[in-house]
This record gives C-alpha cells, sequence and structure tokens, in this order.
C-alpha cells in the first residue's frame, strides 16, 4: 500500500475504483482501520475514485508522540489530498471521521465538494467520558475494549446473526495501537464544533443509526438542523452503520453524490 510522510508521521492509504470518477474520501471512526469500509467498497468504486486512509494512530499508518487535536486530523487530510494532487472531492467520514469532514468544512471548504457525516455529531461525548475511555485502555488494553465495542456498534440482532464478522471487528480494533487510540481520544475530549456549524455552507448528508448509543439520533438531528444545507437520513442500525446497514448506507450516499 502507498505510504505519504512527513517527519514522524506516515500514513497509509489506497486509490481504488472508477479512476475517471470524482474523487471519494473515506475517513474512519475511532479504532478501526479502512477495512471498515469493505462492505460499501464496491458499489462505491464503480461510481467514484476512493481514497481510503488509516487515520494516525490507526492501522498500518504511524503512531507519531499525542496527543492529537482534530487540527492535527484535518491537516493529515490536506497533506494526503495534495500528495496526491486532489484539488476538491467529495468526504464521507463516519464517527471520529465526521469530525475530521466538519473540520474540514470549516476549515478548508474549497477543498471540499459534498460531505457525509455518518454517526457523528458537532461534540461527541463529554470530556469525562473520554478520560473514563482513556483510563480503561491504559488499565485493561485493546483486548478489552475490542470485547466491549460490538455492542456499541451493531445491534444484538447483527451480532447474534454475524458472528464471524465480529470477531473480525474485534481482531481489527485489538491491534489497533493503545497509545495511537489514546492520542485520538484527545482529540475527541478536545473538540466541539457546535459554534462554527451554522456557518457551513458545503451541502451535507448526515446518516444516523436509530438504535446508536454513541452518536444517537437526536444526535444526528440535531446536526442536521444546524447546518445550513443538509439533509438527514437515518438507518435501522447501530453506530457502524456503514457496516451493519451497508446497502441502504451506499443508496443513501449514491443519491446525494449524485444530485
Amino acid at each position: 500500500m502507498p505510504v505519504i510522510s512527513k517527519g514522524d508521521l506516515s500514513i497509509q492509504y489506497a486509490l481504488s475504483g472508477h479512476e475517471d470518477g470524482d474523487l471519494l474520501v473515506l475517513s474512519n471512526s475511532l479504532g478501526s482501520d479502512f477495512s471498515m469500509w469493505n462492505k460499501v467498497l464496491a458499489p462505491l468504486e464503480a461510481e467514484f475514485h476512493v481514497l481510503r486512509y488509516d487515520t494516525r494512530g490507526h492501522g498500518a499508518s504511524s503512531v507519531p508522540p499525542g496527543p492529537y487535536s482534530l487540527n492535527d486530523l484535518g491537516q493529515d487530510v490536506l497533506l494526503l489530498l495534495n500528495e496526491i494532487g486532489a484539488h476538491r472531492v467529495n468526504f464521507c467520514g463516519l464517527s471520529l471521521g465526521g469530525l475530521i469532514g466538519m473540520w474540514l468544512g470549516l476549515k478548508a471548504p474549497h477543498r471540499l465538494n459534498r460531505l457525509v457525516l455518518a454517526n457523528t455529531a458537532a461534540r461527541i461525548g463529554s470530556p469525562e467520558m473520554w478520560d473514563e475511555r482513556v483510563s480503561a485502555v491504559r488499565r485493561s488494553g485493546m483486548e478489552a475494549l475490542a470485547s466491549a465495542t460490538p455492542a456499541r456498534w451493531f445491534t444484538a440482532q447483527y451480532r447474534e446473526a454475524h458472528p464471524s464478522e465480529m470477531k473480525q471487528i474485534q481482531a481489527m480494533i485489538a491491534s489497533t495501537s493503545a497509545d495511537g487510540y489514546i492520542a485520538c481520544c484527545a482529540a475527541l475530549r478536545e473538540s466541539d464544533l457546535r459554534a462554527g456549524i451554522p456557518s457551513m455552507a458545503v451541502p451535507s448528508l448526515v446518516i444516523a443509526g436509530t438504535h446508536d448509543p454513541a452518536t444517537p439520533p437526536s444526535d444526528g438531528r440535531e446536526l442536521a438542523a444546524a447546518l445550513p444545507r443538509a439533509h438527514y437520513v437515518e438507518l435501522d442500525s447501530s453506530h457502524l452503520s456503514a457496516w451493519e446497514r451497508a446497502d441502504e448506507f451506499v443508496n443513501a450516499v449514491l443519491t446525494f453524490l449524485a444530485n
């Protein structure tokens, strides 16, 4: 896989799909690598040139010393776009990736055509929640987190019907660097974009999961109401809607990006 480097930062990425299509960037959730998009990748590749990347501290990207800020994570995307010569793109981010997309919409709107914000919020959780998460990882490591996370990411019905997929998800989380995870928790702890969102003019699709405990539908509706040019879609899923409801997710994204 290709890598871009700057100082102690290296970011693994992949380009695939329709080379003559518009570029669509996919940005991951906390605790995942870009394999989290596997179930929606093929239909997106049929329409777009797709760029996936591992967030710093995750996957095969490097783990620079933390803590990280949302500015760091957003600048990483701009570095990547500049490296591949992409001036203007569509961007789809889920959870932490959605916050990165909002940062781009506020700080570099000229680089975006359209923005998909999935299972995210302008403020995710509370400082106390992120402090507790960091303490838990420091105390018990990523294996314990990997065991607990599927219950937040997927509905009980989906988990019970797809045990092999849950093992795959747990392996992905367990392989994440604890230091990288904690450093990204710091970015989430400090990020609150609620004051800026009403000025973000990039056309946006907000996707929420009906059963999502991390970023519930109330967060999605609040985000869509605050954005000047937003459309809201709610899927019958928990947090990782691009996996649990892949077909509906793709249909919503393709419809939005085609308009």
